[in-house]
C-alpha cells in the first residue's frame, strides 16, 4: 500500500509499521520480477502440486486481509494504486485459507483480527468497482455446477400439474417455468446444469432438450442442461425423498465435476438474479454454506422457512413453517437488511428462498457423513449444519420473488406481467432476458378486437373480441363476441386444419379455442381445451373450493381451472 493510500485509510493496530510494509511490497515486487520465466503467478508462490481450484481471486476481503486497511470498501478504493499482481502475491502469501467444513472459532486470533463484512448488505460497492472487477477471477462461475430441483408431485397446483411436471407448468404466454432458473444461469455464465426430476417428466424433459439441447456449449465448450430422473439402484431402491435425497442419490456424478461449489435451485420460482455476485458472496465471507434470503410479511410468512441472523449476517436460528408463537418468535428488526422503518414494519421477519450455494466437500460432508438419513435442505442440513459449527451465511436478494406453489399464486404471478407502468416480472429486459424453446410460429393475428393491459404470445388468432387484463398463450384461437377478463389462456400445443375443422363440425364436435360468444373471468383454461359457444366461465356462486374432474374444471381460491384437454360443451354455465 502506497503512503498516500496508508493516510487516508489508517492501518489497523496489529499491522506492521510504514517501513516495514513498503519493505515487503518492494520485496513482492522484485519476486515477481524474478519469476517472469513463468507466466503464471501463482505457482511461483506455490512449489507444490498445482491446486485444482482457479487461483486466488482479489475480491475485497482478501485484499481487506493482505493490505491491512480497516474495511473491503477502503481496499476496493486503495486497490486502485497497487498493481493487481502485487496484491494477488500477498494475498497467496499472506491469507491461509479455512479448510472447507472445519468450523470457524469466534476466539481465534486470525478471526479477531479482522471482521468479516456483512452479507446482508449489497456487495455491489465492492463487487462493480472498476478496482475489484479488473482482478476477479474469469474462471469464477465456470467452477459453479448447478442443480435445479424438479420438485415434488405438485399435488397444490393440481390440475395443472395432472399431465406435467411443476417446472413445466406453462409461464406469461411463451415461457414454462423452468426457463427462469435455466436463464438466470446462462445469463450469471453458469453453464453446467443439471434438472433433477421425478414426476410427469415427459414434457419438461421434450422441453428442456428443444430449448438447450444444443446447448450454447458453454464455457470451453463443457456447458450442458441435462435431466437426471429419479431411479432406483442395487445400492438404493427408493425414489426421491426429498430436496437433500434427490441431491444425495447423485452425488457420485456430481462430485466427478471439477467444481468449487455446487448452486442447489427450485424449479418453481419466478425472480430474476445475478448468481455471480451471490457466488462472490460465498467466496468472499469464506462461508461454507450461503442462502439466498429476502423480507417477508406476517401474512406469507407461515408458508416459508424462516431465520434469524447476527449482526454479520451470519445465520444462528432456523424455524421451518413456523405458526403461533413460534412465528412470533422469529420477528426480528429488519432494518439490519437495510429496509426503511416503513417496509421493516411491514416485513418483519427474514424468510430463506430455498436458494442455496453449497461449497463441494461440505456437500458431501453433509449429506455422507453427518446427516445420511436428511431429505431436506430447508428442514434438516441447512439448520443442522449451523447447530454443528459450521459457517452458513444469509445473502439479502430484495427483488422481485414468486414461488408459484398453488393455484392463486400462479395466477397472479401470471397476471403480474401485465401490471402498469412496471410489471411485477419483466421479459424485456435485454440485459438478461430469459430463454425457451424456439418454436418457429407466425407472428398473433388480430382481427377487430379489443385488446387492453393483455400479453399475446406467439400465433394466436383473435377474431372480433375483447379481452383486458389477461394473458394468452402460443396458438390461442378466440372466436368473435368473447369477452376474456382477468384471465389466463394457456393456449394449444398444436394447429387444427381447416380439414379438421369441418369434420369435427360435421360430428358436432367443438374445436380447440374459444367458442363464440363466450365469457371467461377470472380463470385459468389449460393448453387444448375445448371451449363451446356461449360458454360462460366466471363463477356465478362465487364458490371457493371445488373439483369437478369429471365435468372438466376445478376451482380452487376461486379460480376456476378448466383441465388440459378438457371438453365444455356450448351453453355451459359455471
Amino acid at each position: 500500500m502506497n503512503v498516500l493510500a496508508s493516510k487516508i485509510f489508517p492501518s489497523r493496530s496489529n499491522v506492521a509499521s510504514e517501513q516495514q510494509q513498503s519493505k515487503r511490497e518492494k520485496a513482492t515486487i522484485d519476486d515477481a520480477k524474478n519469476s517472469s520465466k513463468n507466466k503464471n503467478l501463482d505457482r511461483s508462490v506455490d512449489e507444490g502440486p498445482r491446486d485444482p481450484r482457479p487461483r486466488p481471486r482479489l475480491t475485497a476481503m482478501a485484499m481487506a486481509a493482505a493490505m491491512g486497511v480497516a474495511s473491503p470498501y477502503h481496499a476496493a478504493h486503495a486497490a486502485a494504486s497497487t498493481s493487481c499482481d502485487s496484491l494477488r502475491l500477498l494475498v497467496a502469501e499472506g491469507r491461509p485459507r479455512r479448510p472447507r467444513g472445519v468450523a470457524s472459532s469466534s476466539s481465534s486470533s486470525s478471526s479477531a483480527g479482522r471482521r468479516r463484512r456483512p452479507l446482508v448488505f449489497s456487495p455491489r460497492a465492492v463487487s462493480d468497482s472498476k478496482s475489484s472487477q479488473t482482478c476477479l477471477d474469469p474462471d469464477a462461475s465456470t467452477s459453479v455446477l448447478g442443480i435445479i430441483l424438479g420438485g415434488g408431485a405438485g399435488t397444490r397446483l393440481y390440475p395443472l400439474t395432472k399431465k406435467r411436471a411443476k417446472p413445466a407448468v406453462p409461464l406469461g404466454a411463451n415461457y414454462r417455468l423452468i426457463d427462469i432458473p435455466v436463464s438466470n444461469c446462462l445469463n450469471s455464465n453458469i453453464s453446467k446444469i443439471y434438472v433433477l426430476t421425478q414426476f410427469n417428466s415427459a414434457s419438461l424433459n421434450r422441453h428442456l432438450s428443444r430449448a438447450y439441447g444444443n446447448n450454447i456449449g458453454g464455457y470451453k465448450n463443457e456447458g450442458f442442461v441435462e435431466v437426471l430422473a429419479a431411479q432406483q439402484s442395487p445400492d438404493n431402491p427408493n425414489w426421491f425423498q426429498g430436496t437433500a435425497d434427490a441431491v444425495r442419490q447423485y452425488l457420485w456424478l456430481f462430485e466427478e465435476h471439477n467444481v468449487m461449489e455446487f448452486l442447489i435451485l427450485a424449479g418453481d420460482h419466478l425472480y430474476r438474479m445475478d448468481y455471480e455476485k451471490f457466488i462472490q458472496a460465498h467466496r468472499e465471507t469464506d462461508s461454507d454454506i450461503t442462502v439466498a434470503a429476502l423480507p417477508m410479511d406476517e401474512k406469507r410468512a407461515t408458508a416459508f422457512g424462516l431465520m434469524k441472523i447476527d449482526e454479520e449476517g451470519r445465520i444462528v436460528e432456523f424455524a421451518e413453517k413456523p405458526k403461533g408463537e413460534q412465528l412470533k418468535a422469529m420477528m426480528v428488526d429488519t432494518t439490519i437488511l437495510g429496509l426503511d422503518d416503513v417496509r421493516a414494519k411491514e416485513m418483519p421477519y427474514i424468510a430463506s428462498m430455498g436458494i442455496y450455494v453449497i461449497s463441494k466437500n461440505v456437500m458431501l460432508q453433509l449429506l455422507r457423513e453427518q446427516f445420511p438419513g436428511a431429505n431436506d435442505f430447508g428442514s434438516e442440513v441447512i439448520p443442522g449444519a449451523t447447530n454443528i459449527g459450521m459457517r452458513v451465511q444469509a445473502y439479502l436478494y430484495d427483488g422481485y420473488w414468486e414461488d408459484i406453489g398453488t393455484i392463486e399464486a400462479f395466477y397472479n404471478a401470471n397476471l403480474g406481467i401485465t401490471k402498469k407502468p412496471v410489471p411485477d416480472f419483466s421479459f424485456y429486459d435485454r440485459s438478461a432476458p430469459i430463454y425457451t424453446q424456439p418454436r418457429h410460429l407466425p407472428p398473433s393475428k388480430v382481427l377487430d378486437a379489443d385488446v387492453t393491459d393483455s400479453v399475446i404470445g406467439e400465433g394466436c388468432v383473435i377474431k372480433n373480441c375483447k379481452i383486458h387484463h389477461s394473458v394468452v398463450g402460443l396458438r390461442s384461437c378466440i372466436s368473435e363476441g368473447a369477452i376474456i377478463e382477468d384471465s389466463l389462456l394457456m393456449g394449444a400445443d398444436y394447429y387444427e386444419t381447416e380439414a379438421d375443422k369441418k369434420l369435427l363440425g360435421e360430428k358436432g364436435g367443438i374445436p380447440i379455442g374459444i367458442g363464440k360468444n363466450c365469457h371467461i373471468r377470472r380463470a385459468i383454461i389449460d393448453k387444448n381445451a375445448r371451449i363451446g359457444d356461449n360458454v360462460k366461465i366466471i363463477n356465478v356462486d362465487n364458490v371457493q373450493e371445488a373439483a369437478r374432474e369429471t365435468d372438466g374444471y376445478f376451482i380452487k381460491s376461486g379460480i376456476v381451472t378448466v383441465i388440459k384437454d378438457a371438453l365444455l360443451p356450448s351453453g355451459t354455465v359455471i
